[in-house]
């Protein structure tokens, strides 16, 4: 599997950044999707779990932290997938970065409904304890929401015909 160069930051005349990194575009290319896709995942986990941690010694409500640092965590993991995990769809960006915020959205609702009974209940001494639990549950409606929605390669006319056909 190929991971193809996105970047919606490069101007014009500029290389797209990852090809500015080889090392870690050929690493990318051969370890196998979901553990790329892990990668991420926990590239936003730390993320997500560090700002608040920082952010809960001071700000003590952690249902509103967590609401800021799963956003940023969001956009981190959105950028990682898009270059690192999944080849591209052929969609035009928008549409793209739609069906993105569609998955993600149930997921991470997924994962703050988690975070919040949990932090309300069971885990109010630890929320730590609590964000990992929801992130563990969110991943797997990401996973498979952003495989088979978001980042999935957009199919011809004639595939579609096709494909209705084979159901009949």
């Amino acid at each position: 599997m190929i991971v193809h160069d996105v970047d919606f930051t490069a101007g014009a005349g500029q290389a797209p950044r990852l090809a500015r990194w080889p090392a870690a575009r050929r690493l990318a290319e051969r370890l196998p999707r979901p553990v790329r896709f892990i990668f991420v995942g926990c590239t936003g986990l730390a993320v997500d779990l560090s700002l608040f941690t920082a952010i809960v010694a001071y700000a003590h409500h952690p249902l509103g932290v967590r609401l800021i640092t799963l956003t940023i965590a969001t956009f981190v993991t959105w950028r990682l997938n898009r270059a690192f995990t999944f080849a591209r769809s052929h969609r035009p960006a928008h549409d793209e970065a739609m069906r993105y915020a569609a998955v993600t959205a149930l997921a991470q609702g997924t994962s703050y409904v988690v975070f919040a009974v949990l932090v309300l209940t069971a885990f109010a001494w630890l929320p730590q304890a609590a964000l990992m639990s929801g992130a563990f549950v969110g991943a797997f409606v990401s996973y498979n929401g952003h495989r088979l929605f978001a980042f999935a390669p957009r199919r011809a006319a004639g595939d579609v015909a096709s494909a209705g056909s084979q159901r009949a």
